[in-house]
């Protein structure tokens, strides 16, 4: 019988793509994107396994839920090369920037959804993933716009079913109020345990922790990201 197609409703806001890329990037949307996209096309909720999507090998399986220009993605799938990396980003210039660095860095281990990272996590199978990268989303300012942030009691419900127990999610964030928000709704799922022991804990981002362009523009800005760290219990 066959499998009942999933039923996708996240809408996505604002443009796919901004100004004209360079020839060589335009190149490897048309050839490189191929070889590593995921087509969630036809696939049940909570079906796909992303090992299927990964080499034998794989111990692991890590996902990014907007990874911008996927500096922080490529530079963790450089230095953990038997980790499977996810990526999600519906824009096309973020997403051509990350294949310039999968090409220059030979990187095996990523696989990318053009599109909403929640789609993603609607059809992972349960306790797939051991750590979800959810770094500077858009906080989206306005009350009425508060609906399309990513960070809700649904995600959140989402992130801790296909997380498996001991694994680890990072948030970072530049806006206060998105901050405030994100905790308040982390810290009312039980399978959360916020791992933070002092105030250097989310004001310093760990050195394991990649830093990005975003945190880069904020601290020119004059504002103090915030970073936070997670444990799925």
């Amino acid at each position: 019988m066959p499998q009942e197609s999933r039923t996708l409703s996240y809408i996505h806001y604002g443009r796919r793509r901004g100004r004209p890329e360079r020839p060589h990037r335009q190149e490897l949307l048309k050839t490189m994107l191929s070889t590593i996209s995921v087509s969630l096309e036809n696939v049940a909720a909570r079906s796909l396994d992303p090992r299927s999507l990964f080499p034998s090998n794989t111990t692991e399986i890590w996902l990014e839920i907007g990874y911008g220009a996927g500096e922080h993605l490529s530079t963790l799938a450089q230095r953990n090369p038997k980790v499977g990396f996810l990526g999600c980003e519906p824009f096309l210039n973020g997403v051509s920037r990350l294949l310039r660095q999968i090409e220059t860095d030979k990187l095996c281990n990523v696989r990318v959804l053009v599109d909403d990272g929640r789609k993603m996590m609607e059809a992972l199978v349960p306790a797939s993933i051991s750590r979800i990268f959810v770094l500077f989303p858009d906080p989206w300012h306005k009350r009425r716009h508060h609906k399309r942030r990513l960070i809700s009691t649904n995600s959140v419900s989402e992130f801790a079913r296909i997380m498996h127990s001991g694994g680890l999610l990072r948030l970072a964030t530049d806006h206060d109020e998105y901050c405030r928000w994100s905790l308040s709704h982390l810290l009312a799922n039980p399978n959360f345990q916020w791992t933070a022991e002092c105030a250097n804990d989310w004001l310093c981002r760990p050195p394991d922790w990649p830093p990005t362009r975003y945190e880069r523009k904020a601290i020119v800005a004059g504002r103090q990201p915030t970073f936070l760290s997670f444990s799925r219990i």
